[in-house]
Protein backbone atom coordinates (compact mmCIF):
# COMPACT_ATOMS: atom_id res chain seq x y z
CA UNK A 1 0.00 0.00 0.00
CA UNK A 2 1.42 3.37 -0.97
CA UNK A 3 0.51 6.82 0.36
CA UNK A 4 -2.25 7.43 -2.21
CA UNK A 5 -3.86 4.06 -1.49
CA UNK A 6 -3.68 4.76 2.24
CA UNK A 7 -5.37 8.14 1.77
CA UNK A 8 -8.12 6.49 -0.29
CA UNK A 9 -8.64 3.82 2.40
CA UNK A 10 -8.69 6.39 5.21
CA UNK A 11 -11.24 8.51 3.36
CA UNK A 12 -13.49 5.51 2.71
CA UNK A 13 -13.26 4.15 6.28
CA UNK A 14 -13.84 7.51 7.97
CA UNK A 15 -16.45 8.78 5.50
CA UNK A 16 -14.45 11.92 4.75
CA UNK A 17 -13.08 13.46 1.58
CA UNK A 18 -9.74 12.42 0.16
CA UNK A 19 -8.49 15.97 0.72
CA UNK A 20 -9.36 15.77 4.44
CA UNK A 21 -7.76 12.33 4.72
CA UNK A 22 -4.60 13.61 3.00
CA UNK A 23 -4.45 16.59 5.37
CA UNK A 24 -4.89 14.31 8.40
CA UNK A 25 -2.20 11.89 7.22
CA UNK A 26 0.27 14.69 6.46
CA UNK A 27 -0.41 16.21 9.88
CA UNK A 28 0.24 12.86 11.56
CA UNK A 29 3.47 12.30 9.63
CA UNK A 30 4.65 15.86 10.29
CA UNK A 31 4.03 15.55 14.01
CA UNK A 32 5.82 12.19 14.19
CA UNK A 33 8.78 13.66 12.28
CA UNK A 34 8.91 16.76 14.48
CA UNK A 35 8.82 14.71 17.67
CA UNK A 36 11.59 12.41 16.44
CA UNK A 37 13.72 15.39 15.38
CA UNK A 38 13.56 16.64 18.98
CA UNK A 39 14.84 13.23 20.10
CA UNK A 40 11.57 12.22 21.73
CA UNK A 41 9.66 8.96 21.27
CA UNK A 42 6.22 8.45 19.69
CA UNK A 43 4.09 5.63 21.12
CA UNK A 44 0.70 4.43 19.96
CA UNK A 45 -0.49 1.81 22.45
CA UNK A 46 -1.27 -1.46 20.68
CA UNK A 47 0.24 -0.29 17.38
CA UNK A 48 3.88 0.45 18.11
CA UNK A 49 6.47 3.08 18.85
CA UNK A 50 9.05 5.08 16.93
CA UNK A 51 12.33 6.19 18.46
CA UNK A 52 15.66 7.64 17.34
CA UNK A 53 18.87 5.75 17.91
CA UNK A 54 22.47 6.82 17.27
CA UNK A 55 24.49 4.61 14.95
CA UNK A 56 28.19 5.12 15.62
CA UNK A 57 30.84 5.58 12.96
CA UNK A 58 32.34 2.38 11.63
CA UNK A 59 34.49 0.94 8.90
CA UNK A 60 32.98 -0.80 5.90
CA UNK A 61 34.12 -2.16 2.57
CA UNK A 62 33.45 -1.02 -0.96
CA UNK A 63 31.93 -4.14 -2.53
CA UNK A 64 33.39 -3.35 -5.97
CA UNK A 65 36.98 -2.74 -4.94
CA UNK A 66 37.21 -4.28 -1.49
CA UNK A 67 38.76 -1.04 -0.21
CA UNK A 68 38.08 -0.03 3.40
CA UNK A 69 35.86 3.03 3.75
CA UNK A 70 34.73 5.06 6.73
CA UNK A 71 30.98 5.17 7.33
CA UNK A 72 29.92 8.29 9.23
CA UNK A 73 27.85 8.23 12.40
CA UNK A 74 24.17 9.05 12.00
CA UNK A 75 20.78 8.95 13.67
CA UNK A 76 18.37 6.21 12.57
CA UNK A 77 14.64 5.84 13.16
CA UNK A 78 13.52 2.58 14.74
CA UNK A 79 10.00 1.17 14.89
CA UNK A 80 8.93 -1.49 17.37
CA UNK A 81 5.54 -3.08 16.73
CA UNK A 82 3.11 -3.28 19.63
CA UNK A 83 1.57 -6.51 20.92
CA UNK A 84 -1.77 -6.04 19.14
CA UNK A 85 -0.13 -5.34 15.77
CA UNK A 86 2.24 -8.27 16.18
CA UNK A 87 -0.63 -10.54 17.12
CA UNK A 88 -2.75 -9.38 14.18
CA UNK A 89 -0.15 -10.34 11.58
CA UNK A 90 0.78 -13.71 13.13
Amino acid sequence: MNKTELIDAMAADAGITKAAAKKALESFLGNVEGTLKKGDRVSLVGFGSWSVSRRSAREGRNPQTGATIKIAAKNVVKFKAGAELSGAVN
